[in-house]
């Protein structure tokens, strides 16, 4: 491989379709800057891309996010200079050993913030925000169920919700997991399969159900979910590790108790500049005060990013994943 290299996928498909190409070191254009990478974020999305559930053309750039040095800037940025650490989103492609970024989508770095810890935190953490604070808009004592609450965004979310005062039953796929959510703050954590979920969820809520449901499993959780929530509560749907819900009558939501029903995406809530500011101030707030705490569960060369996909499709993740150049 050379100095520069990238990992692309030519056609969907599994892990195995992630493949290796040199690149010439890019340039940055008008508003953007290239940043060398010192660590690469790893989320379901990236997933969902090489699978192909989220259309992408081909090649399949992978990862959107990352963080590192900035090495060259573009004409019209003025926040940033080379040398300077920043986080960012990428418009794609962040598995890379360098990486060209929109300068308004890049996020300095604090010196107590270091480039694992940004890059494994940047968008799951600027998603929890979103869910909480904006979607569910969760207030204190309100009683919230996280699926998937030993993984990457599940262990932010545990963590967000109980700074903010509200009553936490984290769900779990094995004991194991179970236990990282109640060490991260969980009220009550259950685990295993779904058929009982929603009756134990209920008993902890003296029938009531809660306030809100973060499901970022889909296809699986959805009944449990949907049973699950209280009359006037919100089921927040935002990923698919199952698989996507099927489609969903609005009769249904009626049904259940004229439940709300949202399918954000964290790129909808930060495409303000008012609202990036916002979610990174927040986010840092929480790193900073110790409120929230980054497990990286997995770190794995950036050559072994296969082998991170199939540790995370296959739900043995602990924690967030990083890549390492």
């Amino acid at each position: 491989m050379s100095d520069a290299w990238r990992l692309i996928v030519r056609e969907p498909g599994t892990a195995d379709a992630i493949i290796c190409e040199d690149i010439d070191l890019p340039a940055p254009g008008p508003g953007e800057v290239r940043i060398r990478n010192q660590a690469v974020g790893v989320n379901f999305i990236d997933i969902y891309y090489r699978t192909g559930l989220y259309p992408a053309p081909s090649p399949i750039l992978m990862g959107t996010e990352g963080a590192g040095i900035v090495e060259a800037v573009g004409e019209d940025v003025t926040d940033f200079t080379p040398g300077d650490r920043v986080a960012y989103f990428a418009k794609r492609g962040s598995y890379a050993t360098h990486v060209v970024a929109d300068a308004v989508r890049s996020f300095p770095l604090p010196d107590t913030l270091d480039s694992e810890t940004a890059a494994a935190a940047l968008l799951k953490g600027l998603t929890a925000w979103s869910l909480v604070e904006r979607c569910a808009r969760v207030e204190p004592s309100q009683s919230v169920l996280v699926h998937a609450a030993a993984g990457g965004v599940g262990s932010i979310l545990v963590q967000w919700l109980k700074a903010v005062g509200a009553h936490v039953i984290a769900h779990s796929g094995s004991p194991e997991k179970a236990a990282v959510a109640t060490r991260l703050g969980a009220d009550v954590s259950l685990h295993g399969g779904f058929d009982d979920l929603a009756a134990a969820v209920r008993a902890a809520t003296d029938g009531r159900g809660v306030h809100a449901v973060l499901d970022g499993v889909g296809k699986d959780s959805w009944d449990a979910s949907l049973a699950s929530v209280a009359k006037r509560g919100i089921i927040v749907s935002y990923g698919n590790a199952s698989g996507p819900v099927p489609p969903v009558a609005p009769l249904v939501l009626g049904r259940a108790g004229s439940v709300f029903l949202n399918r954000p995406t964290v790129y909808d809530w930060i495409e303000l500049p008012a609202d990036r500011a916002q979610g990174w101030s927040r986010l840092t707030q929480m790193l900073a005060s110790g409120a929230v705490k980054i497990e990286i569960g997995q770190r794995y060369p950036l050559s072994d990013a296969a082998e991170a996909h199939r540790a995370l499709e296959s739900r043995k993740t602990v924690g967030a994943t990083v890549l390492l150049p």
